[in-house]
C-alpha cells in the first residue's frame, strides 16, 4: 500500500525541508512546490491526499490555490500557513474552502494533528445514524450543505429557531467529517452559571478556587481531536468571550489556576436562536469573536417553511417513541394529519415531538385521531420567527396569581422541607408556563419575567430540559 502524499507549497526552502522531514516521520511523503505554477503542475500530474500551502507566494496568493482546489478537486483537503496573528487571512481562506490553517512559526504537533485529521477525510466511509428528516427542497439543501461543511475544519455558526434541530445538524457535521471517530462535546452556554463558565470550558487545577478539590479537564480538553459544540453561544458572558477567542485563535487553553497553556485540537461549531449580528451592534457580543465563530453560516429552516415533511417526520418520531416494534406504532388518520398541517408550529420539530408523544399516550385504538393531539380548534401560530403569540391576557398575568394557581393544584404536595416545597413550586410554575405556550421556551421565559438562559438553567437544574 502506497504512502499518503501531501503537496507542500511554500517559497522558503527551509520551510519545505522542515515540513518534508516532519511528514516523513509520519510515514507520509511530501511533494514540494515553490510557487503556484509548480503547484498547479503537480496537481495535474497526480492529486495528493492533502495540500498545504503558504498564503504568500511569489506569483500569487495561497487563496488562489484554495479556490482552485475547491473548484476542481472538492474532495482534496487544503490547509493554509498564515503569519502569526493574521486572523483575517485565515478567515478568508476558510471562507474560500480551506480545510484548516496553521500559523508561523509552525507548531509541529499542531501540524501533525492537522495532517492526520485531513488524511481521515478520504479514508473512512462512515454510516451516519443521525440525520435531519425530510424530502422537501429546504431540507435537501440543508443536508447537501452539511455534507460540504463536514469536509472543512472552518468554524460553523448554526442559526435557527428553538426546536429546529441545530444540535442534530452539528452532530451530522461531526459524524460525516474526519473527526467522526473523535468525541462530540455539546455544551449549553445558557445553562452554565457565569462564574463557572471558564472552569467548565478550560478546566481548573486543584486549589484554584473554593471547591476545586482535584484537577479537572475542561470541555476543550474533553473534545480534543473531536468537535466542541457551543449551543446558545449568545448567552456566554463577555469576560469568557475574550478567553474563548484566544483559545480558538491559538488552539491552546489555560486551565484556571494553571501556569502553562495546554494545546488542543478541536473544531468549533456554535449555535443560537438569537441574531448575533444584532447583539454585536448592541455591544453584548464581541465583534471579533463573532467573525471567528461565524466563518460559515448554516441556517436551519423552521418547520412552517417545510410543512410537506410533517407526514414523514411524524412517522419517524412515532416509530422512535414506540421503539420501532412491529405493529406497535400507531398511525395518523387523515383528520390528525390535517390538524397538524393547519398548525403553525411555533415550537418547530420539538413541538411536533411533544404533540405526538402526548397523542401516543392518549390514543386507545392504535390510530391517532385529531382529538388525541390536544390542539385547540383553529389553533395556529403566527408565521414569525418568535412563534405564536401568547393567549389573550397571558402577558398580563402576574407572578402572585401564577403561584396561587400552582399552590392550589392538587398535584403539588406541601410535605417536606422549605427548599423542597419551593423547588416544587418553581417546577410547577415553569411547567405551567411552558404548557401554556406549547413549550416555546423564548415565550415562556418572557412570560415568567426571566432571561432565556436563566430558564434553560432552571429547567436543567429541575430535570425538565
Amino acid at each position: 500500500m502506497s504512502r499518503p502524499r501531501v503537496l507542500v507549497v511554500d517559497d522558503e526552502p527551509h520551510i519545505r525541508e522542515l515540513l518534508e522531514i516532519t511528514l516523513a516521520r509520519m510515514d507520509v511523503s511530501a511533494v514540494c512546490a515553490e510557487n503556484l505554477e509548480r503547484a498547479y503542475q503537480a496537481l495535474q500530474r497526480e492529486v495528493p491526499d492533502v495540500c498545504l500551502t503558504d498564503m504568500r507566494l511569489p506569483d500569487g496568493s495561497g487563496l488562489e490555490l484554495v479556490r482552485h482546489v475547491s473548484q476542481h478537486h472538492p474532495d482534496l483537503p487544503v490547509a493554509v500557513i498564515t503569519a502569526h496573528g493574521d486572523v483575517r487571512s485565515a478567515v478568508e481562506a476558510l471562507k474560500a474552502g480551506a480545510f484548516d490553517f496553521v500559523t508561523k512559526p509552525v507548531d509541529l504537533p499542531v501540524l501533525r494533528n492537522l495532517v492526520t485529521t485531513a488524511l481521515r477525510l478520504g479514508q473512512a466511509r462512515r454510516t451516519v445514524t443521525r440525520t435531519l428528516i425530510g424530502t422537501s427542497p429546504a431540507m435537501c439543501e440543508v443536508r447537501a450543505t452539511i455534507a460540504k461543511l463536514a469536509r472543512s475544519q472552518a468554524p460553523v455558526f448554526i442559526s435557527g429557531e428553538s426546536g429546529t434541530g441545530k444540535e442534530l445538524a452539528a452532530r451530522m457535521i461531526h459524524d460525516q467529517g474526519p473527526r467522526g471517530g473523535g468525541p462530540f462535546m455539546p455544551v449549553n452556554c445558557g445553562a452554565i452559571p457565569a462564574d463557572l463558565m471558564e472552569s467548565e470550558l478550560f478546566g481548573h487545577r486543584r486549589g484554584a478556587f473554593t471547591g476545586a478539590v482535584a484537577d479537572k479537564p475542561g470541555l476543550f480538553q474533553a473534545a480534543d481531536s473531536g468537535t466542541l459544540f457551543l449551543d446558545e453561544v449568545a448567552e456566554m458572558p463577555l469576560a469568557t468571550q475574550v478567553k474563548l477567542l484566544r483559545a480558538i485563535q491559538e488552539k491552546r487553553v489555560r486551565p484556571v489556576g494553571a501556569e502553562n497553556e495546554v494545546g488542543v485540537d478541536v473544531r468549533i461549531l456554535s449555535a443560537s436562536h438569537r441574531d448575533l449580528a444584532r447583539l454585536v451592534r448592541e455591544g453584548t457580543f464581541r465583534e471579533d469573536l463573532y467573525y471567528r465563530l461565524d466563518v460559515i453560516t448554516l441556517s436551519i429552516p423552521p418547520l412552517r417553511e417545510h410543512m410537506e415533511d410533517i407526514p414523514l417526520l411524524s412517522q419517524h418520531i412515532l416509530a422512535r417513541l414506540c421503539g420501532g416494534a412491529a405493529g406497535a406504532t400507531p398511525e395518523l388518520d387523515p383528520g390528525a394529519l390535517a390538524a397538524l398541517a393547519a398548525h403553525g408550529f411555533p415550537g418547530n420539530v420539538r413541538e411536533l415531538e411533544n404533540l405526538l408523544e402526548r397523542a401516543v399516550a392518549m390514543c386507545e385504538t392504535g390510530r391517532i385521531e385529531a382529538s388525541d393531539l390536544g390542539l385547540a380548534p383553529g389553533a395556529r401560530g403566527r408565521d414569525t420567527g418568535t412563534g405564536a403569540g401568547p393567549p389573550a391576557g397571558a402577558h398580563t398575568r402576574d407572578v402572585p396569581a401564577a403561584l396561587a394557581s400552582v399552590m392550589a393544584a392538587p398535584v403539588l404536595s406541601l410535605d417536606g422541607t422549605l427548599d423542597q416545597v419551593l423547588e416544587e413550586v418553581e417546577r410547577q410554575t415553569i411547567l405551567n408556563a411552558l404548557e401554556k405556550v406549547r413549550w416555546n421556551k423564548t415565550r415562556a421565559a418572557k412570560q415568567l419575567g426571566i432571561s432565556f438562559g436563566a430558564l434553560r438553567y432552571r429547567m436543567q437544574k429541575l430535570g425538565l430540559d
